[in-house]
């Protein structure tokens, strides 16, 4: 059988040029996430490919910005004296440069969330690009991409006091108080009020520990932050909401039933598989049939935790910010990103066998977020023609 030819695209000097690391997208260390818990779903609205980052400039040559960074921060409409409840999260994100590039795009972002109505094409053109850390935009922008938000600036406030009313009522009738019920608590028959109340503690307890060694190093996730205290109820329930919208997308990943289904992970994984094959066949055979290593082995992981297991915290941030941001919907950008991580280190796994293959994809090793996404959206180009 003849060699397959190597697609002309990839033969561009984009491959072979190592990009400029942007420091801002490395202040973290390689600790692994181990659970998401913000959302991810594209509001529904017509669609418009939205621009992704190319290959950062070398630092040098980048001109100087005019556009000075604003003070100004984003507050919850509702509670006028707290901060947005991710506004902490985004000031232990934040390093202590800032690139004119982000000033630039901080500006454009509060120019846009700032309108009465927000214009839904520019502002996934802008946050595609990477929202900045801090002034608690990054929170903002994705309850609007999310669809939380309605793009009616002067609802937000009615919406977020009815979605948190509602979160209280879910809670009110879910999470029952057994002492009301008058059932002895030494009384664990299967339909015993006690008996579900002592199951849901233990299903809480998990999840508080789980939420708080997501990311140990950082105060946010400690639950001890003055503003986790202050602030958890709504950002308990926004949080909530949120990630409604993104199992909307995503929950037949997490259905066992549905694995050999149309809609099932294993589809979603063999759809990985075949975009490589049309993208670059020569690495796709050395993978699958040379060196026989199937695609689950990596992009089950890869998949179901949308890459926040693979980068640190910063760049997963911003892998998310493109996911959000595609009017598709998060899946189809997410399938281009897992192929480019693919592409971009081709020449590893064209030189290895199936043991260094599977650890090289098991253990991804650091990489320019920006020059990644330049290079899924690059494959966006290419399907399209």
């Amino acid at each position: 059988m003849a060699k397959e030819r190597i697609p002309n695209w990839l033969n561009s000097s984009l491959w072979s040029t190592t990009p400029t690391v942007d420091d801002r997208l490395h202040c973290f260390s390689l600790s692994p996430t181990t659970t998401t818990t913000t959302a991810a779903a594209a509001v529904s609205e017509p669609i418009v490919q939205p621009t992704v980052p190319v290959s950062p400039p070398a630092a040098a040559s980048r001109p100087q910005s005019t556009v000075t960074s604003q003070k100004y921060e984003f507050r919850d409409p509702i509670d006028k004296n707290s901060n947005n409840n991710s506004n902490d999260n985004d000031q232990n994100a934040s390093p202590s440069g800032v690139s004119p590039d982000d000033i630039s795009r901080q500006a454009q972002l509060l120019a846009e969330l700032s309108k009465k109505v927000v214009n839904f094409r520019e502002l996934r053109r802008i946050a595609s690009q990477g929202i900045p850390d801090g002034a608690g935009i990054r929170s903002t922008v994705w309850k609007l991409l999310l669809g939380y938000l309605p793009p009616d600036h002067l609802q937000w406030s009615s919406e977020l006091a009815k979605k948190r009313s509602e979160y209280k009522q879910f809670k009110e009738e879910l999470l029952m108080n057994p002492v009301t019920h008058g059932e002895h608590p030494l009384s664990l028959g299967e339909s015993s009020i006690w008996n579900q109340f002592f199951q849901d503690t233990e299903i809480i307890e998990q999840i508080d520990r789980d939420v708080k060694r997501t990311h140990p190093d950082m105060h946010f996730f400690s639950g001890d932050s003055p503003l986790a205290k202050s602030n958890q109820a709504a950002a308990e329930a926004d949080s909530f909401f949120c990630f409604v919208e993104l199992l909307s997308g995503f929950r037949d990943h997490f259905c066992k039933q549905l694995d050999n289904s149309t809609v099932g992970i294993r589809s979603t994984i063999s759809r990985l598989s075949q975009f490589l094959k049309e993208h670059d066949e020569e690495l796709w055979r050395h993978l699958e049939i040379t060196t026989k290593v199937n695609p689950q082995f990596y992009a089950f992981r890869w998949i179901t935790l949308l890459l926040t297991q693979e980068f640190n915290f910063a760049d997963s941030l911003h892998i998310w910010d493109t996911l959000l941001s595609d009017p598709e919907g998060p899946l189809e950008t997410l399938l281009r990103v897992c192929c480019a991580m693919l592409i971009l280190v081709r020449t590893r796994l064209l030189a290895g066998d199936f043991t260094s293959n599977l650890k090289l994809l098991q253990n991804y090793p650091s990489s320019n977020i920006s020059h990644l996404l330049y290079v899924a959206n690059k494959l966006r180009s290419q399907a399209s023609n």
